[in-house]
């Protein structure tokens, strides 16, 4: 069993509406999703993919993995950080996003970095 503290990646997310690039009369609905990745563990790690669902508020949910993040597979030593922007299209002005990054460590060992659910949302929609 490994210690905890040995692979630890912080996830974080900032989300916001693109109303420049949406289309409400066509049920087009931008989003924008900043996410920052921090080697919070002891050993040196490397993004391998990506898995997303979206879910929108009719409950339909797409399914998206991928090979690394806008391209890239970042390598991080411990303490360090990668930022990256990236967006997602719903049918409806409201939605939510939640997935997983495969790791893997200079040690061999790979993991799953959880990314907890969090808002898409037109604040034009929400009270």
């Amino acid at each position: 069993m490994s210690d905890p503290e040995t692979y630890h990646i912080q996830v974080l997310v900032e989300a916001q509406y693109v109303d420049s690039e949406s289309e409400p009369a066509r049920s087009r609905y931008v989003f924008a999703y900043t996410i920052t990745i921090i080697n919070q563990g002891t050993i040196p790690v490397r993004l391998l993919s990506r898995h997303w669902l979206i879910t929108d508020s009719n409950g339909m949910t797409q399914e998206v993995r991928g090979d690394g993040v806008v391209g890239e597979q970042p390598y991080l030593e411990p303490g360090e950080g990668f930022r990256y922007t990236s967006g997602a299209v719903l049918d409806t002005p409201v939605g939510a996003m939640q997935g997983s990054y495969l790791m893997r460590a200079d040690d061999g060992h790979e993991f799953t970095a959880p990314i907890k659910p969090f808002s898409l949302s037109d604040p034009k929609k929400l009270h």
